[in-house]
């Protein structure tokens, strides 16, 4: 699969571009603020319907207009149209995958694969638990539909026991605490499939992982992720150890309004020779493990969903040392699709194969080919 076109029109500084791919490294050069990143932002719009900076969509919109539209064209075995249209006038962003609407962005999530490396996967190695979950599930639900439907419906319940716990707290009444027993035994269901699905993603990822790692490092080190339930391994049966947590956190649960056990309280630990990597690990270990972890990331959705992902790239060279910008440069020539920005392109013009790849120079929103 590859994006074979994008038109952007209002979308932060880029008032009218459009651009047409190649389907293998596409560099993306110019100086900061001058809409490099916008250009990978319409593309993850067009993958997974959100924002890759995590902002609002209205905030995409270029400040002398009232909407932006993004529009793409995927060719894989067939082709496929997707238009992202957002105003300001309008409550919610609309989505249409070859002109019909889209009703809800989930129906989009995996037919399009993508994977992300930015500055900012520095936060899911010495971040909070949450980035790991983010970065997870994440991959998880792009492979799988399934998934994504558990994990949608696992919130949803979460969302209806946590305001169940805030009724109990304030008003008590006995008669709710059926419902929450109830709602309880939802959470236990949904949330036990949630893990299992986590557990058994793991113990394949792993393979992928070590692989994408040995090819920077060799056998030097060798990684590993280790799934923690409430802070410890999971050693029994996940739903007798959920329920067991549940029981023993019931009252501070209700004193606290607050779901204190499950999923969305786990965690992934990352490790490098058993040592644990948040507390012992190097800076330039976490930028190996994030770098694997994509491109881990990458073979795995590739070989789940029979479909090259595209690869999203930002500003990643500029930070790595020589070592490992010479193997994330000899990595590259195994992925399809790519794109890569770069502030300065003078190191890595021996990256470019003339025949194959494409230059694009950015400037103030404007795109033109090198």
């Amino acid at each position: 699969m590859f994006l074979r076109n994008l038109q952007l029109t209002n979308f932060r500084l880029h008032k009218n571009s459009s651009l047409k791919f190649s389907e293998n490294l596409n560099f993306i050069v110019g100086g900061n603020g001058q809409g490099k990143t916008s250009l990978l932002e319409a593309i993850y719009y067009l993958t997974t319907t959100k924002n890759l900076l995590g902002l609002s969509d209205t905030d995409a919109i270029n400040f002398e207009e009232n909407y932006f539209e993004i529009n793409g064209l995927f060719e894989d075995l067939s082709k496929n149209e997707v238009r992202i249209f957002c105003s300001k006038e309008i409550p919610r962003k609309k989505i249409f995958l070859n002109q019909k609407p889209v009703g809800k962005s989930a129906e989009l999530i995996g037919k399009f694969p993508v994977v992300t490396l930015t500055q900012a996967d520095h936060y899911i190695t010495f971040g909070a638990p949450a980035e790991r979950r983010k970065f997870t599930d994440a991959v998880i639900s792009q492979a799988s539909g399934t998934y994504l439907n558990i994990l949608l419906e696992y919130n949803k319940i979460l969302r209806q026991r946590s305001s169940l716990l805030s009724r109990i707290r304030e008003n008590f009444d006995k008669s709710l605490l059926d419902e929450l027993d109830a709602w309880s035994e939802s959470l236990i269901k949904i949330g036990t499939q949630l893990v299992e699905h986590r557990l058994k993603f793991i113990e394949e990822f792993n393979g992928y992982l070590k692989s994408s790692f040995y090819r920077i490092m060799k056998d030097e080190e060798i990684p590993e992720i280790e799934y923690s339930f409430y802070g410890e391994k999971i050693s029994e049966k996940v739903e007798n150890k959920f329920t067991s947590l549940l029981k023993e956190k019931r009252e501070e649960e209700i004193r606290r309004a607050s779901n204190l056990v499950g999923p969305h309280r786990d965690d992934f630990i990352f490790k490098i020779n058993n040592l644990e990597l948040k507390k012992f690990g190097s800076q330039g270990q976490h930028k190996t493990f994030q770098l694997a972890l994509r491109f881990a990331q990458f073979f795995y959705l590739k070989n789940k969903l029979s479909r090259t992902p595209v690869f999203l790239m930002d500003d990643v060279f500029g930070e790595l040392d020589s070592f490992r910008a010479n193997k994330i440069s000899e990595y590259l020539k195994e992925i399809g699709q790519a794109f890569i920005t770069m502030t300065d392109f003078t190191n890595y013009s021996d990256l470019v194969d003339k025949e194959k790849d494409l230059l694009i120079n950015v400037s103030n929103g404007v795109c033109s080919y090198v």
